[in-house]
Parts: structure tokens; sequence; C-alpha cells
């Protein structure tokens, strides 16, 4: 065994020394030369495979990865200090802001904006691998009866991320007043009466419509003369007739019947605060049998049966008067009916894809249509001679819904987030645009009040005026409120206790009162 010489042995001391020494000087650098250094110096006495320059790109871009996590852990302890004298500020008022909450909702912008753009995509893909899968289905959700969870809580659940830092108003101001449950899958619309007795209608995927007393939440009637999924319901105007389209290519008007109950005293559900944002799973939901919907009567034949649609009935509504309905379809058509005949009056053909949407004028005879095709277009029957169409170029996305307000307004929302409101005599450009966090289903108008209820895609409801002015944010707690998507509003603005009510694809429609003049107060 050879033996390692003085001199040797003193020569390779002196070059351990003279490295140690200049291990010590970079030290004394920057902490980024310091990191770099160490993490080099670590790597040469490790065997490895790899040729120097891949190491050292390595070595670099895990240095950047690791500055980045730092300057964001900086950042967040600075704005936790902020949210702590902020607090400070608002002790008085007995007002506090949950700092996890900020730094989940308000930390990081580019995050939130890349985040909600994937979710984006994963919703349109999810929507287009699934719409063809059943006839049965509106084109919200595809066609699947549950929603994958998994998929669901990706680009639905980002909802935190991008929440406003907005104190929502107070409960005084919106309460939830009443839960209505009993259907067996998501409800996709939701109506009121318009006649004596005023009652509660809902549209579901279960292939029912269920008629509710506002009052007790109990269920009077249910409809099941679909055999598929039932998109939307409208009630006559003048009788006790109620018109829905469904997903078996059909639109039904069928006659009901019914004796309001005596109304129970309802409970406070307003102990949570609505800024409270809880992560629900499916077990959560409410059953689907919770108030006792197949005992009450039931009606299985239409009166008449509207079929000349060869795709989807996605929604239908009565023109003034009620002697003709209009369905809009998948077909890409939406067909004008005279009730008492049946017969088809006219087909209203010029949409490039599926129709999402129809409403009509409360005192006129013009129709909006609404479409996949990122456009909607106003039809005027008016003239009996002359059936003119105008189109509406304004969204990017799916136009999910349009709807008349007071005068010569339309508002229309979209799937790309925003909603516009038009003046029919200038079309060019909306005169008012509100943009949001998440994609806006099927809204309606307060006309009295000409409030906007806009049900979201991430379980939010949200109320602006016309001229686009957030007025509210219904409360969401882990006690009530909508644990799925909301894809409905309807309001009431006559009734006494619920004047505005929504309806989700967690089985439940919910009731709210609005205390509208206190509500304008805060505006």
């Amino acid at each position: 065994m050879p033996i390692e010489s003085g001199s040797c042995a003193s020569a390779r001391q002196a070059k351990q020394k003279r490295k140690s020494h200049s291990l010590s000087i970079r030290r004394t650098n920057s902490s980024e030369q310091e990191r770099a250094g160490l993490q080099r110096d670590m790597l040469e006495g490790q065997d490895s495979k790899l040729p120097s320059s891949v190491r050292n790109t390595l070595l670099e871009l895990f240095g950047q990865i690791e500055r980045e996590f730092e300057n964001l852990y900086i950042e967040n302890l600075e704005l936790r200090r902020e949210v702590d004298t902020l607090n400070e500020r608002l002790a008085a008022e007995g007002q506090t802001i949950d700092g996890a909450e900020l730094s989940k909702g308000q930390l990081k912008t580019k995050a939130s904006h890349s985040t909600s753009q994937l979710s984006q995509k994963l919703k349109t893909t999810y929507k287009a691998s699934t719409s063809k899968r059943s006839y049965s289905f509106p084109g919200k959700a595809g066609g699947p009866r549950n929603f994958s969870v998994g998929s669901w809580e990706v680009w639905g659940g980002d909802s935190w991320i991008v929440s406003s830092f907005k104190t929502t108003t107070s409960r005084a101001i919106c309460q939830l007043v009443k839960e209505y449950i009993g259907h067996r899958d998501g409800i996709w619309d939701v109506s009121v009466a318009k006649t004596q007795p005023v009652v509660l209608g809902t549209a579901s995927a279960d292939h029912t419509a269920l008629l509710w007393s506002i009052e007790t939440g109990k269920c009077l009637t249910k409809y099941v003369g679909h055999v598929g999924s039932v998109n939307s319901i409208k009630f006559h105007p003048t009788e006790q007739v109620a018109l829905t389209a469904s997903g078996d290519q059909t639109a039904h008007i069928w006659r009901y019947i019914v004796q309001l109950p005596t109304p129970q005293p309802t409970a406070d559900c307003n102990q949570m605060s609505g800024e409270d944002e809880v992560e629900f799973s499916d077990k959560d939901e409410p059953d689907g049998d919770g108030d006792g919907s197949s005992d009450c009567p039931t009606v299985r034949a239409p009166l008449t049966s509207l079929k000349s649609h060869q795709g989807v009935v996605i929604a239908a509504d009565w023109l003034v008067g009620g002697k003709q309905a209009v369905t809009a379809s998948w077909d890409r058509t939406a067909n004008l009916y005279d009730v008492e005949t049946s017969e088809l009056v006219h087909s209203l053909t010029g949409h490039d894809q599926e129709l999402t949407h129809c409403c009509t004028h409360p005192t006129q005879r013009l129709v909006v249509t609404s479409s996949r095709d990122t456009t909607f277009r106003l039809w005027d029957f008016r003239d009996p001679s002359i059936h003119s169409v105008n189109v509406f170029q304004g969204h990017t996305d799916t136009v999910t819904s349009a709807v008349f307000t007071v005068g010569d307004n339309v508002v229309s929302g979209s799937d790309d987030r925003t909603v516009k409101v038009w003046d029919l005599k200038n079309m060019r450009s909306p005169i008012a645009t509100i943009r949001t966090d998440s994609a806006v289903n099927r809204i309606n108008v307060c006309v009295g009040q000409r409030i906007i209820a806009l049900p979201h895609d991430n379980r939010q409801v949200r109320l602006f005026d016309m001229s686009g002015v957030r007025l509210a944010r219904l409360p969401r707690s882990n006690r009530q409120g909508h644990r799925r998507m909301v894809c409905c509003t309807a309001w009431s603005e006559d009734h006494p206790i619920c004047n505005l009510f929504t309806c989700g694809f967690d089985r439940q429609a919910i009731g709210w009162n609005i205390n509208i003049p206190a509500l304008l107060q805060e505006k």
C-alpha cells in the first residue's frame, strides 16, 4: 500500500484550505451568489453523468424558482401586515377582513388570470365533449346527469382566487327566506306565476317540472309529461297554464290547479356571514326527496305538444296575450306557434349555432333569441306583413340569455363573463358593460327598479343596476346559498315575502328577500 509523502500531504491540505477560503469569500457576496456557489460546490463532490453545461443550466433555473418563491413570500408578509392595519381601522365599526381569505383572493393577480383562463378552457372542452351524449340535456353543462367532481372543482372552484375584496352587502338587505328542495337533479330554470294563486315553477334535468308554494316551500304539483330534461318553464299571462321546453325535442302546454297551504313560520337561515366561502362535496347537496315532492298531485299529459324541432328545445316563452308561443332549439331555429291549433306559424332561421335562450317583450310582439354563435337577434312581429330581424354583435363567447327591460333596452349575458345593456335604437355598441369573474347564465331584470340579477358558474349571484354599478352579492356560507353552478334568476317584485328566486345545479331553488329601497340607498 503506497504511503503518501509529507510534501504531497502538505500540498493537498493547502489546496483544501484555498478551496475553503475561496468558498468563504463567495459567501461574503450577495445572497444570490451564495446560493449559486453553494449549490455548485455541493454538486462538485457528487458523481454525475450530466454535462457541466446542463448542470449549470439546471442550477440557474432552480435558483430562479427559489428567488420567485422568496419574492412571493415577502409580498405575502407585506399584504398580511396591511390586512392587520386595516382590521385595526375597522375594529371600531365591528368589521374585519380575514387575512387568509385575502391571501387567497388577492395575492396573485397573474395567477388568478391564468387560472381563470384554464378553467374556461376546461369548461369549453367539457361541454363540447358531452353535448352529444344525450338528447335530453341542455347545453350549459353538456349532457351528464351528474358533473365530474374533479373537473367541476377545477373550473368552478376558482372563485376564491378572483373574488372581490368588497364586503358583502348587509344581510338585513339580502336575506335568504326559503329553500325549495325536491328535485333529483339540477334545476335549469325558475319562474313565478303572473296570476293568482302566485306559485313558483322549476324545470329540472330530472325530467320533471315542479310547482311550489312560495310561503311554505311545499311542492304543489309535479309535471311528468316529458321524457327528457325540462329546460325551461314559463307561466301563461292570464291563465293557470304552464309552458315547458324539453330535451325530448318538444314543448308542452299543460294546465295546473293548485290550492295554497297555510303558511308556516319561517326559520332564520341567516346565522352565518355571507363572506364565508366553503367547498362542498356531492354528499353535502340537498336530498332529492327533502320536502316530499313524490306525494304531491301529478300532471301526466299536456293540453298541447309543440313538435316541429329536430333538436333539443332549450327554451320557450309566451308572446304578449298568450295566444302564441315561441321556442328556441339546438337545431339553430326558433319557432312561433299558434297555441290553440299547435300549428307552426313561422320558423325563425339565421343563427349559425345552437340557440341557448329566447325571451318575449311584455307588451309588444317582439322576440329576442340568443345563441352559441356569440350573437342575439331581435325579431319584430308587430307588423303582420313584415318580420324584421336585427343582429346584435358584441360578445366573444356564447350568449347565454338576452332579456327585455322597460323602454327600448335589452340586457344580454354571456360565457365571456360580461353583461351588456343595449339600446334597441342603437345596435352598434352597448350603453353599459358589466365585467365579472365568471360566466353568466340566465339573467333576469327587476323591471320596476331596473336591477339585474346575475347567476354565475362560480355559485355567486350578484345584483347590478342598469348603468353597470354593482349593488350587492347575495350571501353564501356553509349554511346557505348555492353549492353548485347557479343557472337562473327570477324576480317577483310584488311578492311580500320573496322577491327574488334563484336555482342551480345543486338541485334546489332559493327564495330571497331583497330590501330594494335600502339597497338603492347604499348605492
